[in-house]
């Protein structure tokens, strides 16, 4: 996998666009100074949380004595259901929880940007190759960087966009991140098999 193809994963995964609605909600009544910082401050906490699971996901296998192919079948499911949601419903309902106040690493850090798939995502690609750590950040970072930059931008406008654009662009990807899905599964149950005979 390059870094761009890694990018454009966790890219999907994190589905920036899909979670332009929930940041809309919970910051629009702010100042947008404020929820400008309140954004970038979330996002951060969001990297740190990914990077941790980059770096040390292959202590966290070895524990568990999880196995590289279970890890990419389990991935594949966790990400294939995601897609389904985002294809045929609304991938934000299952995050229900409306919290009081400023909302502070939950949701928005966490569950929303660096979810359990993205933990997932970043995990795999460390555990396929840790040589390429620097690569696997870049392509974090590039990931990261895009979505940003989409939910600033939504948040400063104070505005969603139209109903049906969003719904378009999220079905779209939940479609590319079945195929993503589809293809890590058969890899991880192709290297099973492989160990197997």
């Amino acid at each position: 996998m390059t870094i761009l193809s890694a990018a454009i994963l966790l890219f999907l995964v994190m589905d920036p666009v899909g979670n332009v609605p929930l940041f809309v909600t919970l910051l629009g009544d702010m100042d947008p100074g404020r929820a400008r910082r309140l954004v970038v401050r979330e996002m951060l906490i969001a990297l740190a949380v990914l990077i941790v699971f980059l770096f040390g996901g292959q202590v966290v296998l070895d524990l568990l004595q999880v196995s590289e192919p279970a890890l990419s079948i389990s991935g594949g499911i966790i990400l294939f259901l995601i897609a389904l949601k985002m294809i045929f419903g609304n991938a934000r309902e299952i995050f229900r929880e409306d919290p009081e106040g400023e909302p502070f690493i939950v949701p928005l850090a966490v569950p929303m940007i660096a979810g359990p798939s993205a933990a997932a995502t970043v995990l795999l690609l460390m555990a396929r190759d840790p040589s390429r750590w620097h690569h696997w950040l870049a392509a974090l970072v590039a990931a990261w960087l895009a979505g940003g930059i989409i939910l600033l931008a939504a948040v400063s406008a104070a505005r969603i966009p139209g109903r049906r654009t969003l719904t378009a662009a999220e079905r779209l990807m939940g479609m590319l991140l079945t195929t993503v899905a589809v293809q890590m599964f058969l890899s991880g149950l192709g290297e099973f098999l492989s160990f197997a005979v």
